[in-house]
């Protein structure tokens, strides 16, 4: 029973840490602009998603997915992230003013990957709302043929 109670005490603190780091950064974002709705920036990109073909295990691909600050404000990216290791983003670190140009640039390795890929990179920034995706896809073969 010690244990139980134990173990109930431990996942209830674990998951009130999660829930205020997520509301902490949630928080800095919407502070760093300090704008209204109707005034934020606004990415629109080019293209959202991108398909590299096919290219053999091993190979790295990169594309720039580019946009343009719609909004009223200057656009601050505070982050990229992948929903993988093997894809790395790069995000302009300076605010992007309105009607000026900008670029993600995305590096995906394909090492030790197979198959179809689809690779969503989120970007956060003081946009309203906080997040927008974008996609690199394709199909990585096999290096060696049998």
């Amino acid at each position: 029973m010690k244990k139980l109670f134990l173990c109930t005490i431990i996942a209830g603190l674990l998951f009130t840490a999660c829930n205020q780091s997520s509301q902490n950064a949630t928080a800095a974002v919407a502070d760093a602009g300090n704008v209204s709705a109707t005034n934020a920036p606004v990415m629109k990109f080019e293209k959202e998603t991108h398909d590299f073909g096919k290219i053999k295990e091993g190979d790295k691909v990169t594309y720039e997915f580019k946009f343009t600050n719609t909004g009223k404000s200057p656009l601050i990216i505070k982050d990229a992230i992948a929903t993988c290791g093997c894809t790395k983003p790069e995000w302009p670190k300076s605010p992007i003013q309105p009607g000026a140009d900008g670029a993600i640039k995305v590096t995906f390795n394909s090492a030790g990957k197979m198959g179809l890929q689809d690779k969503q990179i989120t970007i956060t920034g003081n946009t309203v709302p906080a997040q927008s995706m974008v996609h690199l896809i394709g199909e990585v073969t096999t290096s060696t043929t049998k």
